[in-house]
């Protein structure tokens, strides 16, 4: 296992190139088992969450090729080879408690398997550091459609007599929206007779990413983006050629890593529109951010104000950049109120940041953060994806060194972001763990 040593205080200067998104990229590259003939996906970052993913899908049938990396902005790394994706098989219909176990995302093969094949099973993912995430929603809204489910041996085990029927259904949770949940009933709906309508859909753009790639295959789904969708359900699905859509919790976390180093960063290839109330935060603390072209340009005031914040569904401000966003408001003038609304276990890294010097209470779903004039350089732990970017960007300001164990977990959602910030003037390392 990888460490990252940063030595804190340079202020980072220059451009960044946002790999495409993962949390987009997993539900896709599942949905492509639906296809007939080859699907060419272009920006798909290379992550180990999109290495398993393949793997999963390659063990279902699909010969996944990934080509070279294109070329590099400025000293930063090359990114996102394509995919060609062709399923030649399918007679499997199994997804291996292997797989499963490292990525819950592989629940996303479960719609897919049932609308083309009629028959899943797919082992039932574990919790995970952040809190439990259920997959109840996935499977009612499969039951709702005329699927039939069963567990047996820690796997879920769905069947299809004929073709799947559409319906119209609500989707909300006690969380609220489900996005892999939408996604998951929204692919197998592309394939089942009939319309359905999903009520209490999630609007996330990768929802929208999903849907308008199904809709090159020949779907015929609208209203995608909005709590109501519908889709008309047709006989195939052809393959399509395809562009992830922009990493916009990698855009937030690079914004927020300007506005921690008083920096001025380009972010190249991002959509600003995804990031709506995230910028709206920005603003609040001091954090200034406009756009030209795909461009964002981002730069900071040198001092940071407090604020409130309530991590909420899209459009609201994202649970993944709670993390981030708290690791900046250690530094801010005042009081701080953070508040986790999607997953309210999810401040493991409070200890840490703790640790290097934040001041930071947690009082049940509630986070109270008062500002330090500085953090100190200290050896801290990776506890899940988001958590690691939250203290790679305290390290990043830190005085001293900051020594960070166990990042694989940054690895499953940051391509290469070590060698992103080298290029703009962070004096980051990976190293082998001790």
């Amino acid at each position: 296992m990888d460490s990252f040593i940063i030595h804190g205080g340079n202020r980072l200067k220059g451009k960044i190139e946002i790999s495409g998104s993962k949390n987009s990229a997993l539900p896709i590259l599942a949905a492509c088992l639906m296809a007939e003939g080859k699907t060419v996906l272009k920006g798909v970052p290379r992550l180990s969450d999109l290495d398993s993913m393949a793997k999963l899908i390659g063990e279902l049938g699909c010969d996944v090729f990934r080509h070279e990396s294109g070329a590099t902005l400025g000293d930063g790394p090359a990114l996102n080879g394509n995919l060609d994706l062709q399923v030649t098989d399918e007679s499997m219909c199994e997804a291996r408690y292997d797989i499963v176990k490292t990525m819950r995302a592989s629940i996303c093969v479960l719609g897919p398997l049932l609308a083309k094949r009629g028959r899943a099973i797919v082992s039932i993912p574990g919790g995970c550091a952040i809190g439990d995430r259920p997959v109840d929603l996935h499977v009612r809204g499969l039951q709702k459609l005329g699927a039939e489910f069963r567990t047996e041996n820690g796997n879920i085990i769905g069947e299809v007599r004929g073709r799947l029927k559409g319906c119209r259904m609500y989707l909300g949770g006690a969380q609220g929206p489900t996005v892999l949940g939408t996604i998951n009933v929204m692919c197998a709906a592309a394939l089942a007779e009939g319309q359905t309508v999903l009520v209490g859909a999630a609007c996330e753009p990768e929802v929208v990413d999903c849907a308008d790639l199904l809709n090159k295959m020949g779907a015929k789904i609208t209203g995608h983006g909005t709590p109501e969708i519908r889709i008309e359900g047709v006989d195939k699905l052809i393959g399509c050629e395809h562009r992830i859509i922009p990493d916009r919790i990698e855009c937030g976390t690079f914004m927020i890593a300007a506005a921690i180093t008083n920096g001025e960063l380009e972010l190249k290839h991002c959509n600003l529109d995804h990031l709506i109330a995230v910028v709206d935060r920005m603003d609040e603390v001091g954090i200034k951010t406009s756009r030209e072209n795909g461009t964002i340009h981002c730069s900071s005031a040198r001092r940071l104000n407090a604020v409130e914040m309530t991590t909420q569904p899209y459009p609201g401000f994202p649970t993944d950049l709670q993390a981030q966003l708290m690791a900046l408001l250690c530094l801010a003038d005042g009081m701080s109120v953070i508040t986790e609304r999607i997953f309210p276990d999810r401040f493991l890294h409070v200890g840490e940041l703790n640790r290097m010097g934040a001041r930071i209470r947690k009082e049940g779903a509630t986070a109270v953060v008062q500002g330090v004039k500085e953090l100190q350089g200290a050896s801290v732990m990776a506890s899940d994806l988001r958590a690691s970017a939250a203290l790679v960007l305290a390290g990043l300001v830190a005085k001293g060194t900051t020594r960070i164990d166990r990042v694989y977990h940054i690895d499953r959602g940051y391509e290469k972001i070590e060698q992103k910030l080298r290029a703009v003037g962070a004096d980051i390392e990976r190293v082998k763990e001790r």
